[in-house]
């Protein structure tokens, strides 16, 4: 599923953000609708119906209800990821027009962080986009501390009704730059405060996906045996390209990568082929160590269970 950047403006300034290197160098602000229709082509073309919008904060594009809608038209699932931090008159556009589109269609993941660290007026904000489009809605969470409490998520999820499903990523190193994120004995340490939260979780039957980048071995046996029941049977500890498509037309593997290496659109015929350059580009990095621990050189279940974590880690080294 391609992620297209609507804008490069964001309304937070999250400590562990691994895109605000690149949306600090970057020059082009906002997708034009001409960018858009080549993408939609593109994927169109490429048999390609799904696809993720990003920014920044999408909800800041002047277009962003009137894009929605478009590729809604042109039978896209299109997936919003959303601080949930909007204006009033946004909103009230997007209910009145998005609330239209069947939830097999639209959704919303909101990155949510604590409300500790939101504004009074991001949290209403905030909780104004859940009481709205509760349905659509599942949250996102980053972990980049050692000590972390699922337990706000999971009453935001029970409050105001939101899927019961939390996607959990890890917070990643910005190669060549600074950012808030575990290191990897502190991945490792983790699990175990990760192991704590699991009963919550089960108790009120909200499943949990995990982002690309977590690694499999930091969980014990029963850890895994707990998250294939609590997921019907789905646990991936996956890291493959996410394919950025930013709005100058720039495409690149994934935001911690963004730095490494980038083509332009217009040199690719279709989604496959972005995809399996980026894949050997991914490949050729991992060929010396497999993944970020030392472990992972000799790893029965490296390629095949488990990536070996992300490759930011690696272009570091």
């Amino acid at each position: 599923m391609p992620n297209l950047l609507l804008t490069e403006k964001c309304v937070r300034s999250c400590p562990y953000c691994f895109a605000k290197e690149y949306l600090k160098k970057s020059k082009a602000n906002l997708l034009s609708w001409e960018n858009l229709i080549y993408i939609a082509d593109l994927l169109e073309f490429s048999k390609e119906k799904h696809l993720s919008l990003l920014g920044g904060e999408p909800a800041l594009h002047p277009d962003f209800v009137d894009f929605v809608l478009y590729l809604h038209q042109r039978n896209f699932h299109v997936n919003v990821f959303t601080s949930g931090i909007m204006s009033a008159h946004t909103l009230e556009t997007a209910q009145n027009y998005l609330l239209k589109i069947p939830v097999e269609n639209l959704s919303f993941v909101c990155n949510y962080n604590h409300p500790d660290s939101s504004t009074a007026k991001e949290t209403k904000q905030i909780n104004r986009f859940f009481k709205t489009f509760s349905k659509y809605i599942s949250l996102s969470f980053n972990l980049y501390q050692k000590d972390f409490d699922f337990t706000f998520l999971v009453d935001a999820i029970i409050k105001y009704n939101l899927k019961k499903h939390i996607r959990l990523g890890l917070a990643q190193p910005i190669p060549g730059q600074k950012n808030e994120c575990l290191n990897l004995n502190e991945i490792r340490g983790m699990a175990e405060n990760f192991r704590n939260q699991l009963d919550i979780l089960e108790q009120n039957r909200i499943t949990l996906g995990f982002d690309c980048g977590m690694p499999l071995c930091i969980f014990s046996n029963d850890d895994i045996g707990r998250l294939f029941k609590l997921n019907k049977g789905r646990v991936v500890f996956s890291c493959g390209p996410a394919i950025d498509i930013g709005p100058d037309m720039q495409t690149w593997a994934c935001f911690p990568l963004a730095n490494y290496e980038k083509k332009s659109l217009y040199d690719f015929d279709n989604v496959e082929d972005i995809k399996k350059y980026f894949a050997t580009q991914n490949k050729q990095i991992r060929e010396e160590r497999n993944g970020i621990f030392e472990e992972c050189r000799t790893c029965t279940y490296f390629n095949e269970l488990c990536m070996g974590g992300c490759l930011a880690h690696l272009i570091n080294e």
